[in-house]
């Protein structure tokens, strides 16, 4: 550990004129009127920092028109990739040219050995045994290692891609990794003053000698602030990695120029969109003052909620190439049997976890794509933390729709619709023929519903579903193809630290308490549609949801249960000062849906008759099962005031009905 005096002066070093070190002000960050929300400064709570500079803003609506920004369907996180940008940076001279074609000998080299291998399996007939694919897999892992870090993230994509790999070959790029010898750290050091335009011993009062991680986009130090004392990790990028990875990516995109008809008819889009796709996502991880908001807007996502730790950024320190954040104290998911042995709840642990990352996907729309064990932290606490915020992805809310649509339909069974969501999503092309599609995902889901909840794993539907896409001209989206891995990632870490986990029973119950207390209209409506299948009420499907919300209300919360899903983005009018449900705005807004709506108060009077009786006995079963989750005094306080509200609109609709007639 190096230890620091200060010094008086501060030392700026110049680049073309322009001093390197981050200027304060103020920062508008990211407008969600126009995005998603506000970035929101996330500072060390004992220093007042400036924020970092704006950013330039994608407004809402706008249509571009390169297929990547149609594909995307987001208000996305800033992303400075395009074609042009890469070609731009890679050929700026002949000498350029020169070290691309170099590049490209070197690649073809090692792919065309590993091509030339697999064509002799094909002569030989040993193309499909499992001890020749064993070997080749391994074979294409070590290959990727040898290419360099944008092969790495390459085959680290490519083994949650099963619309573009097979099953087996996935199988072995998920062990693929990232660990690569540290750079030297005076080249590290140097790194660290540029980017601070100042002397590290003016920041740190001391600063590990050696990095504590080495990965091969870069290196973390550990390092303690001389204003104020805390400890920080230093994230510094590898010298020379970004040039390497756009000349990568052009020759990735020159290549995959020539398989576009292939592709096309295979996933039925262009092969250079795949490139693309991936190009946006590695250069938002080379960017890390992207990572710095990114961090900002995970903070106050889950500001609110006590179950969740984000570490604090000093976005003043900050650059392209420099990240300085909170350390994190913890034990990392790595050592499952630390965790355990730790005295922390096992269960509540993975209670956190799980709702945690549901939050992410289906309430913020804002996700962590990289949760591997390493990245994710037990604190002594219960509490869990997250880092590595450089691979983060964003759905848009039609996107979050078009998903609980998904889940909807697939509850209905209605696997018809789920095939058009299938398009809506971008797994199909639009005028896709689904007709052989829909029987495909009927057996599929049908076989995992047939299993009992303990054999039920994301695992399991996911290989099946991989056989589907291997099938059929679908691809897979590479925010979904993160998406799936996150799942996946986390499924994984609850498995490791509690074999007999089964992912359903904390997600479940987390879904029906979004369904039944959430105030948002989207979501009720998608409420009425889970209720009613075939024109008939399912009164068992609602007495499910309502115990399974009750499971979902109880404390997932390190310190105070009454506040384990009162954070931001979630109504806290929906839950209880005792942590239970309260259903006293669904109740509300079910009453009010019911005078307004005829269509649906006439499906209701006929679910009350059905098959020619009365179900009293179900209506007073339901009352028994609410009676502690709805406020009289709220409810009727309530109904009173939106009265007149509700009057002028059964008027308005009295009207239209006479006018009509």
């Amino acid at each position: 550990m190096k230890v620091y005096q200060r010094r008086a002066g501060l030392k700026m070093q110049l680049d073309a004129g322009q001093p390197r070190i981050v200027v304060r002000g103020l920062s508008r960050g990211r407008d969600r009127r126009l995005c998603c929300h506000a970035a929101v400064t996330t500072i060390s709570p004992a220093r007042a920092a400036s924020t970092l500079t704006p950013s330039r803003l994608r407004p809402l609506g706008r249509v571009d028109d390169s297929p990547l920004d149609i594909d995307r369907d987001t208000c996305n996180i800033i992303s400075k990739y395009t074609p042009e940008y890469v070609k731009n940076r890679v050929l700026r001279g002949p000498g350029d040219a020169v070290m691309a074609m170099l590049r490209i000998g070197e690649i073809t080299a090692r792919v065309g050995w590993f091509v030339g291998m697999l064509y002799a399996d094909r002569l030989l007939g040993h193309e499909d045994t499992p001890e020749r694919v064993k070997l080749r897999a391994a074979e294409l892992r070590e290959m990727l290692t040898a290419l360099g870090p944008s092969f790495i993230k390459a085959g680290q994509v490519l083994a949650n891609r099963p619309d573009i790999v097979r099953e087996d070959y996935m199988n072995e790029l998920c062990v693929l990794q990232d660990d690569v010898p540290p750079f030297p750290d005076s080249v590290a050091f140097s790194i660290m003053e540029e980017q601070l335009g100042r002397r590290l011993e003016d920041v740190f009062s001391s600063i590990s000698e050696k990095p504590v991680a080495a990965a091969s986009l870069g290196q973390v130090y550990k390092a303690v602030l001389r204003d104020t004392g805390e400890e920080v990790a230093i994230k510094v990028q590898r010298p020379g990695v970004e040039p390497t990875i756009l000349r990568d990516l052009y020759i990735f995109r020159l290549v995959g120029g020539l398989f576009n008809a292939l592709s096309r008819r295979r996933l039925g889009c262009d092969a250079r969109l795949i490139v693309d796709e991936f190009g946006e996502k590695l250069l938002e991880e080379l960017d890390y003052t992207q990572e710095a908001r990114n961090i900002q807007e995970f903070e106050r996502n889950f500001r609110s909620d006590p179950t969740v730790k984000i570490p604090w950024v000093r976005p003043d320190l900050c650059g392209p190439k420099m990240l300085v954040m909170e350390w994190i104290d913890g034990i990392r998911c790595t050592a499952p049997d630390a965790i355990r042995a730790s005295g922390v709840r096992v269960d509540a642990f993975i209670k956190c976890g799980v709702v945690s990352g549901l939050r992410q996907l289906l309430e913020f729309g804002l996700f962590h794509g990289d949760p591997h064990p390493g990245n994710i932290f037990c604190l002594r606490d219960g509490r869990i933390a997250y880092v590595d915020f450089g691979n983060v992805a964003e759905l848009s809310a039609r996107n979050k729709a078009v998903l609980i649509d998904a889940v909807v339909h697939a509850v209905n069974e209605d696997y018809s619709a789920m095939a058009e969501d299938f398009i809506k999503l971008g797994f199909l092309a639009p005028g896709t023929d689904i007709t052989p599609i829909v029987p495909a995902l009927e057996k599929i889901w049908a076989d995992s519903k047939g299993q009992s909840l303990a054999d039920f794993n994301f695992r399991t539907v996911t290989s099946k579903f991989n056989e589907l896409v291997y099938q059929y001209p679908i691809r897979i989206p590479e925010r979904y193809s993160l998406v799936i891995r996150s799942l996946l990632t986390q499924e994984g870490i609850c498995m490791t630290l509690k074999p007999e986990f089964h992912f359903l029973e904390v997600a479940y119950p987390y879904v029906a308490r979004r369904l039944l207390t959430d105030e948002d209209p989207a979501l009720r409506e998608r409420l009425f549609q889970v209720l009613f299948q075939d024109g008939k009420f399912q009164w068992k499907r609602l007495e499910n949801l309502l115990q399974l919300a009750r499971e979902g209300g109880g404390s997932s919360s390190v310190s105070s249960p009454s506040n384990s899903m009162d954070g931001s983005g979630s109504s806290s009018s929906s839950i209880s000062s005792s942590g239970g449900l309260d259903l006293s705005d669904t109740a509300k807004d079910a009453l009010r849906v019911l005078l307004l709506d005829e269509k649906l108060r006439t499906q209701m009077m006929l679910a009350l008759t059905e098959d020619n009786k009365l179900h009293i006995a179900e209506v007073l079963n339901l009352l028994r099962l609410v009676q502690n989750d709805i406020n009289p005094q709220k409810l009727v306080t309530e109904v009173v005031r939106d009265a007149p509200s509700i009057g002028r609109q059964l008027l308005l609709s009295w009207a239209d009905r006479v006018l009509v007639s």
